[in-house]
């Protein structure tokens, strides 16, 4: 009998439902005004106002941390207090679920405003689409190269996660270590494309769709990397077995996400904008 297993029976002696009582955390609240320090700080830096990059500065290291530490609390629920029954995690389910389903949403909304633009290209950029004047990056070269890495960090997550379902724990430290290393070489090449970029967001509708679409994309790619470290970690440490591993699970799903989105980013703002 493992020691979740004794936790979780020794409070369900004095527990006649099994749903988790969550008690008075500070997370929450400091999450909703490190975002607002984080947006109120973008907004007066992209407008020149002074402290604007103070702000952001601020409201991102606030966020950051108030995220690392409610992890930290969710994480011991569940490893050391066993407070994570089979009925909590499937509220866990439903609510990752939902969350994949805004984040569809998210860039649902982005592909309507690239294809509204490029299908129907306004007499104010030229009657064309890319705009005229806009020379629009060279799909096979660094985005290629991208596209394979994201690719391959899918089948290599898989394998991992497999792994870790047969017991095979040596096995999945290694499908979750090469994936976060592909993906970490993914957001450099991301950073030198918009380096050598020969547009800017604010030319003309192209750039913004371009860097609104391949950002986005980006700060998720950023945020599974994380997660993925996170995973690595409790895999490091023993939170996770072969039968409990929830969280790396949906940290899995989300890279796959990620995956698909950039598919459909590279077939449509990439390959069909240089054609």
């Amino acid at each position: 009998m493992t020691i979740n297993q004794i936790i979780l029976i020794t409070r369900n002696s004095y527990q006649s439902f099994p749903f988790h009582l969550v008690s008075a955390s500070p997370w929450p609240i400091s999450v909703s005004f490190s975002l607002l320090s984080l947006m109120l700080g973008a907004i007066m830096y992209m407008h020149g106002f002074n402290y604007g990059d103070f702000l952001l500065d601020l409201g991102f290291y606030l966020t950051l941390g108030a995220m690392v530490l409610w992890f930290r609390d969710v994480i011991s629920e569940g490893t050391y207090n066993g407070d994570h029954t089979k009925e909590v995690q499937r509220g866990f389910v439903i609510g990752f679920l939902l969350f994949i389903i805004s984040e569809i949403f998210a860039f649902l909304s982005v592909f309507w405003a690239f294809f509204h633009s490029s299908l129907s290209a306004s007499i104010a950029i030229g009657g064309v689409w890319p705009p005229a004047g806009i020379t629009p990056l060279d799909p096979y070269s660094i985005p290629m190269l991208n596209t394979f890495l994201l690719v391959s960090s899918g089948g290599f997550i898989t394998y991992g996660h497999h792994a870790l379902m047969q017991g095979k724990r040596k096995d999945a430290l290694w499908g979750v270590i090469i994936t976060i290393i592909l993906a970490i070489i993914f957001t450099g090449l991301q950073y030198y494309e918009y380096s050598g970029c020969s547009f800017t967001m604010a030319d003309s509708i192209y750039g913004s769709l371009f860097f609104a679409s391949t950002g986005l994309h980006g700060i998720h790619v950023v945020i599974g990397t994380l997660l993925l470290l996170v995973g690595f970690y409790r895999i490091i440490n023993y939170h996770v077995t072969d039968t409990h591993h929830q969280g790396l699970e949906a940290a899995i799903i989300y890279w796959h996400f990620v995956d698909v989105v950039w598919i459909f980013l590279f077939s449509t703002v990439y390959c069909w904008s240089s054609v």
